[in-house]
């Protein structure tokens, strides 16, 4: 097998995503997967269940993942990458758990997965690796004999990640009235979190203090420069530009990341800037907090502002984001063979680490976590 295709030790990939509702009647369950725990009445669930009611109770998420799921065996299959593909989900069908056992139940011992969240945080990545610790403590209270799963690194800084979503907001950029198009601003936006969460977020040497983000916005400030400076490139135009926040939940007396994008046009607008394109680089595709926030929300604020606005595009299905996890499933598997592949990477902040290490990103309450240096079996328990 040509060392350029050879997926050695791993005999499968998993896509690991969030899940969503796919009819009114999922809604409700869906959101009761999502805050399991918190204690959250069911009548305030429907409040919050509007979003996707106005889009008829269906997430566009899963048809997205179904999306990349194709994209993937396609871009497989035309390199020459003999490698299934499977796919399942946190919060709704198919359950990662049901999925890891058809997988175990195929034969696979060695799986890599890929979650569709990019960057360094608790619920972008620990979550994640405790979803499937439970996974798979579950598989072995049933008996199972156990793969090894490992998770692919941080794809934030990728380029078949950030050339896809720089050509989106060229796009977006040419979607506006000539007239402003020179003097818009950009405002790359990501999903808020509590800034403790965002100050662990990371290695521990990433850990920060007072609200400074740690690696969850020191990563989004490195994906967002390198997009900035490539439109700037393209276009001769420097433009300004901010990191800002949407999509914010939880009680109003907990701090999470600021500015808000809906704030943030009201400002932009204040201060005149002519134009904004909203370039959601914190999510791989179009889903729900997309699809409202930006696109219904946002774009209602700055209609209501008289502003223009456009929205770029995520990554979703690109081709060359496809190609791009070929090359972090191959690099990571000739790094487990004991090579030293190249490792591709914009920006400043350089290729992430393959294994996490004991502190990064830890959990609220401390639980085992899979794919990391902590984990120790389905059963172990979770450092403090």
């Amino acid at each position: 097998m040509p060392e350029q295709c050879d997926p050695r030790p791993y005999d499968a990939l998993l896509l690991l995503s969030f899940g969503g509702p796919e009819g009114p009647d999922d809604v409700v369950p869906f959101l009761e997967n999502v805050t399991r725990g918190r204690g959250i009445p069911r009548e305030r669930l429907k409040e919050v269940g509007q979003h996707y009611f106005l889009f008829g109770g269906v997430s566009p998420i899963n048809a997205q993942n179904r999306e990349l799921l194709d994209a993937l065996r396609t871009d497989f299959a035309e390199n020459g990458l003999d490698l299934p593909v499977y796919w399942g989900n946190r919060n709704w069908a198919p359950y990662l758990t049901d999925t890891l056992r058809t997988m175990v139940h195929d034969g696979h011992r060695r799986i890599a997965v890929l979650a569709t969240s990019a960057y360094a945080s608790y619920s972008g990545c620990r979550q994640y690796r405790e979803n499937l610790a439970d996974a798979l403590a579950a598989l072995r209270a049933e008996g199972l004999e156990l793969p090894q799963v490992d998770k692919l690194r941080h794809y934030f800084n990728h380029p078949g990640f950030l050339r896809p979503m720089t050509d989106g907001v060229l796009a977006s950029l040419a979607e506006l009235p000539e007239e402003v198009r020179d003097g818009a601003h950009l405002a790359f936006t990501t999903h808020s979190i509590p800034t403790a969460a965002a100050d662990t977020s990371g290695t521990p040497a990433d850990h920060t203090r007072d609200g400074e983000g740690g690696a969850y916005v020191a990563q989004h400030l490195d994906a967002a420069r390198v997009i900035a400076d490539a439109v700037r490139a393209e276009t001769g135009v420097d433009r300004p530009w901010r990191l800002v926040y949407q999509s914010r939940s939880g009680a109003p007396h907990i701090p999470w990341l600021e500015p808000d994008i809906c704030d943030h046009l009201e400002e932009a607008h204040a201060a005149g800037v002519p134009a904004v394109v909203m370039a959601p680089i914190g999510f791989v595709s179009d889903h729900m907090e997309v699809r409202y926030d930006l696109d219904t929300e946002a774009t209602a604020k700055a209609a209501e502002l008289g502003l223009p606005v456009a929205r770029s595009a995520t990554v979703g299905a690109d081709p060359r984001f496809a190609a791009a996890v070929r090359d972090l499933l191959l690099e990571r598997a000739a790094a487990e063979r004991g090579g030293t592949p190249e490792r591709c990477a914009l920006g400043a902040l350089g290729a992430g680490h393959d294994l996490c290490p004991v502190g990064c990103c830890p959990a609220r309450t401390p639980r085992p976590a899979a794919a990391g240096a902590d984990w120790r079996g389905p059963v172990a328990e979770a450092p403090a």
